[in-house]
């Protein structure tokens, strides 16, 4: 099953209450981009809550991508909303640490923050390649361990429940 689109109405109305609590955020009048993580609503929901705990704290996507939609890698201090498995958006987050590499790079710190799996870099480097095989050809690229990973550290910002 595919993850339905995040609810544009809603992602306003979050990114709104967001920039009520902090006015004077420059250049930030309309919503960040709004993105669901892996590929299932399931997953979606398991990763989010992983958020919410406060367990995870970094993820890792693909440069290809981010090229196949047409969008601008992430850079630091960029905000973007996380929703659930619905498209419901639930949080704020904020890039605090980029970094770009192979996928074998991956060090034992940057699996720990993701807070996937057992926390291990073997379980984090199993984990994507078996998810990056998979989603592949429905995104309509060749994996390859020489593809380029874009690291990302993130803060939660808002709302204040869950935010760092």
């Amino acid at each position: 099953m595919h993850l339905p689109p995040p609810d544009d109405a809603a992602v306003q109305a979050l990114w709104n209450d967001f920039l009520e609590s902090h006015p004077r955020l420059p250049d930030a009048a309309d919503p960040p981009t709004a993105e669901q993580f892996g590929d299932t609503p399931a997953l979606a929901d398991e990763l989010l809550g992983l958020v919410l705990a406060g367990r995870k704290r970094a993820t890792a996507c693909l440069g290809v991508e981010f090229a196949l939609e047409g969008a601008r890698l992430p850079r630091i201090g960029d905000h973007w909303i996380a929703c659930d498995g619905a498209g419901v958006p639930r949080v704020v987050l904020r890039s605090v640490e980029l970094r770009i590499g192979p996928i074998d790079s991956v060090d034992d710190a940057f699996a720990r923050d993701e807070g996937e799996g057992d926390l291990t870099r073997e379980s984090w480097l199993r984990e994507h390649r078996a998810y990056w095989l998979r989603v592949a050809p429905v995104q309509g690229f060749i994996w390859d361990d020489g593809l380029e990973v874009l690291f990302e550290r993130f803060r939660v910002v808002w709302p204040p429940g869950p935010a760092d």
